[in-house]
């Protein structure tokens, strides 16, 4: 494994002569072998916020059903969830349940810059996870 740990502290912005660059601040755990320079592209992994139970609409895009129609309480609903040859629900069917909090790994994420007294990396977007939460930095 050649990975450094570091805690996510927040996002922010850095102005400079090309416009306003959205970055998130990173606390590196420890000094790293080899200092990262702006322009560097790096891969984070973390835990993805958990969205706790959410239906089929926000968990995977479904569109729901009609407003009108004959409609009444089904607008956010799946729908029909297979036929009625196996008469059971078959395993991978998309359905409500518990999102999010899962480990994600965003890829090209370029250096801004770095601090070197107090080991503070700036990344240019967003990375996984909330306030405080650990991330694991891997060099491509």
């Amino acid at each position: 494994m050649n990975y450094i740990k570091a805690k996510k502290l927040k996002m922010g912005q850095v102005f400079r002569d090309e416009g306003v660059i959205p970055v998130t601040l990173v606390q590196l755990a420890s000094s790293p072998e080899e200092e990262p320079k702006a322009g560097d592209k790096l891969k984070v992994s973390g835990i993805s916020k958990g969205k706790g139970f959410q239906g089929v609409v926000k968990r995977y895009g479904f569109h729901g059903g009609p407003k009108s129609h004959g409609q009444k309480k089904k607008h956010r609903s799946p729908g029909s969830i297979g036929s009625t040859g196996p008469q059971r629900v078959l395993p991978g069917t998309r359905m409500g349940g518990r999102m999010g909090g899962v480990t994600i790994t965003v890829k090209n994420l370029e250096v801004v810059d770095f601090d070197k007294d107090r080991n503070l990396l700036m990344l240019k977007g967003a990375v996984p996870g909330n306030k405080g939460g650990i991330l694991k930095i891997h060099s491509k």
